[in-house]
């Protein structure tokens, strides 16, 4: 068969990206489409990994995508010091139990640091431990021109 279109979701964003790039760099005829994260009410993206959870460790998981969006307002409204907010997430949620692998805020179309907020758009990714569950997540940010 020669499908038309491959569906990935947007979750594991580092490998949506990889299947895009190898696809184009393949010249394979098929386009790659991102599928948007289905979360729960909360915020958390639902995952086969959230049943490794605790009840307090799934109370507390949110608190990732939450972080995420607060940085993703921060950059949308022009904060510029990325380091800082990366590392100031990061620290939140080793103070509140978790072992984080990275944050990190990253140019959509190719993961490489932005120089600016307005070299987007941009994505602001996520991995981080807790309990025994490595949980991923990202938010993407528009591009923020004319700033």
């Amino acid at each position: 068969v020669q499908p038309q279109v491959a569906l990935f979701g947007k979750k594991d964003y580092q490998q949506l990206m990889v299947l895009r790039n190898m696809s184009r760099q393949l010249a394979l005829p098929i386009a790659i489409v991102g599928g948007e994260t289905v979360r729960a009410a909360d915020g958390l993206a639902l995952s086969s990994r959230n049943g490794y959870l605790s009840p307090g460790e799934r109370a507390e998981a949110p608190r990732l995508y939450r972080l995420l969006q607060r940085i993703a307002t921060a950059v949308a409204a022009g904060d510029a010091d990325f380091g800082r907010l990366e590392a100031d997430a990061a620290a939140e949620l080793d103070r509140n139990g978790w072992r984080t692998d990275y944050v990190a805020l990253r140019r959509q179309a190719d993961l490489q640091p932005p120089r600016s907020p307005d070299d987007g758009p941009l994505v602001v990714l996520a991995a981080s431990r807790l309990g025994s569950a490595r949980l991923i997540d990202n938010v993407e940010i528009p591009a923020c021109d004319g700033r």
